[in-house]
């Protein structure tokens, strides 16, 4: 029997799953890739920003308030993935217009506008619940969001 070879989608969606595997964070495992004409650009992982701590050593933030994410979201120490694979980009001065993200958790609403501003055109992701505002701001955008 000849073994199914895997589409680009799950490959790049593999990509993203490894790169969390990087997270610092303590709640969530995110990673990220950008992807333009099928080759990556950069890949990401939430966590603190270099030089700083690791949640590890310094405890949730979130937690220690005992504040919801959604709450306060700039309590939390960690660079979301999403965010650190358009710094990489951005650093490496890679360009990302027309890009796709892929992302093994759905993406907030933050992130979804520095994604619009970048110029992605389309975001893959897996994992739990896209939040409304998220989705709004991609479609008003026309970025197309598409659940793997």
């Amino acid at each position: 029997m000849k073994e199914k070879r895997p589409s680009w989608h799950e490959i790049f969606m593999e990509h993203a799953l490894v790169a969390s595997k990087r997270s610092t964070c303590l709640k969530h495992k995110t990673g990220a890739v950008l992807v333009l004409n099928n080759h990556i650009i950069a890949t990401g992982y939430n966590g603190a920003p270099s030089k700083l701590k690791h949640c590890a050593a310094t405890g949730c933030m979130q937690e220690r308030d005992d504040v919801r994410p959604e709450e306060r979201p700039g309590l939390c120490r960690a660079v979301h993935a999403e965010m650190n694979c358009l710094i990489q980009a951005a650093k490496h001065g890679h360009s990302v217009n027309g890009g796709y993200l892929y992302v093994n958790h759905p993406p907030c609403p933050m992130c979804a506008k520095l994604m619009v501003n970048a110029g992605i055109s389309r975001v893959y992701y897996s994992g739990g619940d896209l939040d409304k505002t998220t989705a709004d701001i991609l479609q008003e955008a026309d970025v197309s969001l598409i659940k793997l």
